[in-house]
């Protein structure tokens, strides 16, 4: 019978892109998310059967534990860029993560593979840093042997950092940003995926693994890129850091005494995340350690943001156009 991986928010950003990898390598997966009936789509990554949603709250015991039952590899991919409601920093980011592992541990599970972020800093100003490298620690306990990815920012069609920007784009001339100077190593999604598709299957030494692509740019370096892209010109606002924490303050007052119904634009602990640069430290092992080479942002980034172009699919007939003689 094929091995069996259950992934931890599988159905996610980059979960959904490892567990498309794992079926087309012949695994039956088990994506445990929160809400299965939301995770359909992930069905047609393999045959019949082969790939299966099921119910999973990964801050219960019973619940992850049922979810790895049988399993022989886990891969964790849960986390938060904000919290809501039960789902804080803590609970999900670190105690969760050190759940799965324990409880893959208890079971006899000797392949785990925990998705965290570059930045992880158990001294870190932002909650988010910090329980990071809470649940990092947590996981190399109860699991020494695990490998554990660090990407950098995640690009792919279904991000939330360009498509957010491009869609802003498209409703005024300013284009508002925080930490203007701040550096990133964008990776793609399904390199990511791929990494820990060879860590699954005994490709990769344990140990920790910071994931970046080919080119480091500012904040503002990779804005004026996509609005190359998206062939729109405008205004880079870069709003400094003391009036971002103002901003910050107010949106999370805003989200708390609106029960969550008032989206928060951006948080305190986001905007403290953006004072620190978010690229491949020296030393560490890297996609070279994996014999990989990553796919570059230029590459990939046409491919889903033309439809934030004023004309869209048809752009390039008309920029074509624009050179016919008359």
């Amino acid at each position: 019978m094929s091995k069996l991986v259950t992934i931890y928010g599988g159905s996610g950003f980059v979960g959904r892109y490892i567990a498309r990898r794992m079926a087309k390598d012949g695994w039956r997966v088990r994506v445990a998310v929160r809400r299965p009936n939301e995770a359909i789509f992930v069905k047609p990554y393999g045959v019949v059967g082969q790939v299966e949603p099921i119910l999973c709250n990964i801050r219960d015991d019973a619940s992850v534990r049922a979810a790895m039952q049988g399993a022989d590899a886990v891969v964790n991919c849960v986390g938060i860029l904000a919290e809501a409601g039960k789902n804080t920093f803590e609970s999900i980011q670190a105690e969760g993560a050190g759940r799965v592992a324990r409880l893959a541990a208890e079971a006899g599970i000797s392949t785990m593979v925990h998705i965290s972020a570059i930045g992880a800093d158990a001294a870190g100003e932002s909650e988010y840093q910090r329980t990071k490298a809470q649940g990092e620690t947590s996981v190399l306990e109860h699991m020494p042997n695990a490998v554990i990815l660090r990407p950098s920012i995640v690009f792919g069609p279904e991000d939330g950092y360009f498509n957010r920007f491009a869609s802003m784009a498209r409703l005024g001339p300013i284009l508002p940003i925080v930490g203007a100077d701040t550096k990133f190593q964008p990776v793609y999604v399904n390199d990511v995926a791929k990494a820990a598709h060879l860590a699954v299957i005994g490709k990769a030494s344990p140990g920790i693994y910071e994931l970046g692509g080919p080119d480091v740019n500012s904040f503002r370096e990779l804005m004026q890129h996509m609005l190359g892209v998206i062939r729109r010109r405008r205004v880079i606002l870069n709003i400094p850091f003391f009036a971002a924490s103002i901003m910050g303050s107010l949106f999370d007052f805003a989200n708390t005494i609106s029960l969550g119904l008032i989206p928060s634009m951006i948080t305190r602990d986001q905007v403290k995340n953006l004072r620190n640069d978010n690229v491949v430290s020296d030393g560490v092992k890297t996609f070279a350690d994996l014999g990989m080479t990553p796919v570059a942002l230029e590459a990939v980034l046409p491919d889903y943001l033309w439809r934030f172009r004023p004309s869209g699919q048809y752009a390039g007939i008309k920029e074509s156009a624009k050179n016919l003689r008359t």
